[in-house]
């Protein structure tokens, strides 16, 4: 989110403050939450609209109930959630349409939510809800309100079942959604909640977030005072179902919406480090860098500027535009490329596998082995390079660090412990022994931590970090994934 400062000169013009506003996270959004596994995403969208100063309102329908309580987002928001439209509990029925407080003039909220809000954004949208959109049902609090909007920032954000997306029904509603001005932000692939696999996942967060900043960016509206303006731009600049099912190519898009990460710097290590013995020998690891490459072949894909440093690999060279591959040998040599490149880095990904210790003297000349049955080696600690970017990264949050480490026992306590150590942002750990993770194999097994919310900087013990264990999935997607999360996690202040 872009925020910028609110004391603007007088000499704006009459409708510069009201983009100052929306640009500097003042809108106001609405957010619709239908039924499906995806509720879930719709907090993390409520909580970072929230934190970013947004004024975020939620209404749930009966079915998004059952998977996220209309308390969460009265949490995450800090407002009454709209659920149904005339709720049986009259004490407190001001979550539902009509204020039941005789005392307090009758307020209609549905009719007050929609001239309230910039934005009116559905995610999850079920093919129940595109189905009612596209028809102009209005049988409901959500259906209701969405009738009731004038503005013209609509998004939906699909999330069902790949043979319910494909069907022609649903692509046909959303393509009579398309025609009613509404932003159609596609869904991804891959395994669904239901077992399948295909088109069907709701998008992640961040990039929903960027869909929306974009199309708020495009507009003059004040908050609460919005105007059915020209929708044009809500469809042409979005991946949309064109006449045939079929979704927009990214690369002829002119929006950014599938490219979140456009403008951004990531900064990519991967593979081994070589540490010589003499001329002949080396000491290493049996990294063999897909993990690292995959973060920079999806970082260039979401619209990144990649630097890849890289240690040996036997991987073909990324032959993308927007990536910068430098190639280096030791620990020593990575350490260097990664303080040329840190600063301008805005996500940090420390995926290579670091050798610890080096020779305190290399050979000059090959070890013979002349007889001996056995020889002593010095070794002398590397540079320890993720806890040194971890003390030099920017300190206003707009910058991220996300470490990866490899356990082969009590994986949580060792992974939160570099995590604190190592002040990263995000810490992705995996086990040797399970099946799908460790080195070489084309999927990984990770459990993601994250630092724990509130001020640790004490002299007490640490707060436990979030912990998050993440299905097997295949290592380029497990990249895409973590990316939106960094990207989400950057503060933009």
């Amino acid at each position: 989110m872009c925020i910028r400062d609110r004391d603007e000169p007088d000499e704006l013009g009459p409708h510069s403050f009201a983009t100052v506003c929306i640009l500097a996270g003042m809108a106001h959004i609405l957010l619709g939450v239908t039924g499906s596994i995806a509720a879930f995403k719709a907090c993390h969208l409520a909580s970072d609209w929230t934190k970013a100063g947004h004024k975020v309102r939620v209404i749930e329908t009966v079915a998004a109930e059952q998977f996220v309580t209309p308390l969460t987002f009265a949490s995450l928001t800090h407002t009454q959630t709209r659920t149904a439209m005339f709720p049986n509990v009259t004490a407190a029925a001001i979550q539902g349409d009509v204020t039941s407080n005789p005392t307090v003039p009758a307020s209609i909220n549905h009719i007050a939510d929609a001239a309230w809000a910039d934005a009116l954004v559905i995610a999850p949208a079920s093919a129940d809800i595109i189905a009612r959109i596209a028809a102009g049902l209005a049988d409901d609090t959500l259906t209701s309100t969405i009738l009731a909007y004038p503005g013209s920032v609509k998004v939906l954000c699909p999330a069902m079942n790949v043979r319910m997306f494909e069907n022609p029904a649903t692509q046909r509603n959303l393509r009579m959604c398309k025609e009613l001005g509404w932003t159609i932000v596609e869904p991804g692939s891959g395994n669904l909640a239901c077992g399948d696999t295909g088109k069907g996942r709701m998008e992640e967060p961040a990039v929903i977030e960027q869909a929306v900043d974009e199309l708020l960016g495009e507009t003059t509206q004040v908050p609460g005072q919005n105007s059915p303006a020209s929708n044009a731009n809500n469809t042409s600049n979005a991946n949309t179902a064109d006449n045939t099912g079929d979704t927009v190519d990214n690369a002829n898009s002119t929006g950014n919406h599938s490219r979140p990460l456009h403008g951004l710097h990531v900064l990519v290590t991967a593979g081994p480090t070589q540490e010589p013995l003499d001329p002949v020998r080396f000491l290493t690891n049996h990294s063999t860098g897909k993990m690292g490459y995959g973060f920079a072949h999806e970082a260039a894909a979401l619209g990144a500027t990649v630097t890849l440093i890289s240690g040996p690999v036997s991987l073909p060279e990324p032959a993308e535009p927007n990536i910068t591959t430098i190639h280096v040998t030791t620990a020593r040599q990575m350490f260097e490329a990664v303080q040329q490149a840190y600063e301008t880095a805005d996500i940090i990904v420390m995926t290579a596998a670091v050798g610890d210790f080096r020779v305190s003297e290399v050979a000059g000349e090959k070890i013979k082995k002349a007889g001996r049955s056995s020889i002593q080696i010095e070794l002398v600690a590397n540079p320890d390079i993720l806890a040194w970017v971890g003390t030099h990264k920017r300190t206003d949050g707009s910058q991220v660090l996300c470490g990866f480490a490899m356990e082969t026992q009590n994986l949580i306590e060792n992974a939160a412990k570099k995590l604190a150590d190592k002040h990263c942002d995000m810490l992705v750990a995996n086990n040797l022994r399970d099946a799908g993770a460790g080195f070489g194999t084309d999927t990984n097994v990770v459990t993601v931590l994250t630092p724990a919310c509130g001020d640790t900087s004490t002299d007490q013990a640490p707060q436990q970090p979030n912990v998050e264990k993440w299905r097997k999935m295949g290592k380029t997607d497990l990249a895409r994934q973590l990316l939106l999360r960094l990207a989400s996690l950057r503060a933009t202040a």
